[in-house]
């Protein structure tokens, strides 16, 4: 007698899952192009856009998510939510871009935001040990990346200002800031709706097949909201702005971990799901770590690395069974 209510439920929540993934792809595509004439018009580095702006953005759905689950009393999908995410950006987003293209990476100025990224999260490790994540951590969290957004633009600002000394700064062909403007947020408007239309799909596509809190937030929730860094990465490979796409994937993850976990600890302090401990954190850092070496020694991400990123993810997932 439940059956068909129960399986046209799941075809509303398949079609939800479709569109939401849509939404998201047009999404992106605008917060790349917005992106991209940000720092044309600032003279600022795509790089640093990267790290800044599009990781703020594609940052929004774990924030959003995050926050509505621990006040809902999902703290184990909230969590799992940031974890897998991280997880997913790397394994599977950035291996991904770079399957389609090898993609350069410069060590020498991302060497800062990939050592905060581990730092953070052996510092996640440490909490988890600790089994809670109390409010004054969270404040620490949300003041180290807001005191590096701000010495990151200085650092940037001064550059700017020494090549406009040397007339090196290109002012021609500039976009004017309502249409900068309207990219950008409308980029995050279609995101922000498409993340909320596909969670709201597989979340309840998972219900219907059993899962847990905890698995729904690392695989469902975490891929769902890492599908902002898909679109903006395959939007600035089209585009090709290589540097918006490697620093939106490390920005992202340090985003997640310092101001998503930050605000959500801030607002409401979560205990930890101790399972974590023992496989979901030590894949988040590994695959955090992978990319030094990388970067350092090979200078770029090549097809290979893309495609043993991409399988170790397929054998992450394939663990959580």
């Amino acid at each position: 007698m439940n059956i068909e209510p129960n399986f046209a439920t799941l075809w509303l929540s398949g079609t939800a899952l479709i569109f939401g993934l849509g939404l998201l792809f047009i999404g992106g595509e605008m917060l790349i192009s917005g992106a991209a004439k940000i720092a044309l018009r600032l003279g600022m580095s795509s790089l640093l856009i990267g790290l800044t702006v599009v990781a703020f953005g594609t940052s929004m759905p774990e924030l959003f998510v995050s926050l509505n689950a621990s006040f809902s009393g999902h703290s184990d999908i909230m969590f799992g939510n940031v974890v897998g995410s991280n997880i997913a950006n790397v394994g599977l987003v950035l291996a991904f871009s770079a399957l389609l293209s090898p993609l350069v990476i410069h060590f020498n100025r991302l060497r800062i935001e990939l050592y905060m990224v581990i730092a953070a999260g052996l510092l996640l490790l440490a909490l988890t040990i600790w089994g809670y994540f109390p409010r004054p951590v969270g404040i620490l969290f949300t003041s180290i990346l807001a005191v590096y957004t701000v010495l990151s633009y200085r650092k940037e600002a001064k550059e700017n200002n020494r090549k406009a000394k040397e007339g090196e700064v290109d002012k021609s062909n500039h976009s004017p800031y309502p249409l900068i403007s309207g990219l950008v947020i409308g980029g995050l408007v279609f995101m922000w709706f498409g993340s909320d239309y596909f969670i709201m799909g597989a979340v309840d596509i998972a219900r219907f097949f059993g899962l847990s809190d905890l698995i729904i937030g690392l695989t469902l929730a975490a891929v769902g909201t890492s599908l902002p860094e898909l679109a903006s990465c395959i939007s600035a490979l089209r585009r090709k702005e290589g540097d918006i796409l490697v620093g939106n994937i490390i920005g992202s993850n340090l985003f997640n971990i310092l101001l998503v976990l930050g605000i959500t600890a801030g607002i409401k302090p979560f205990s930890i799901p101790h399972q974590v401990l023992l496989r979901d954190l030590p894949v988040m850092l590994a695959f955090s770590i992978i990319l030094v070496p990388i970067a350092m020694y090979a200078k770029e991400i090549k097809r290979w690395h893309g495609a043993a990123l991409l399988a170790g993810y397929f054998l992450y997932i394939y663990s959580l069974r």
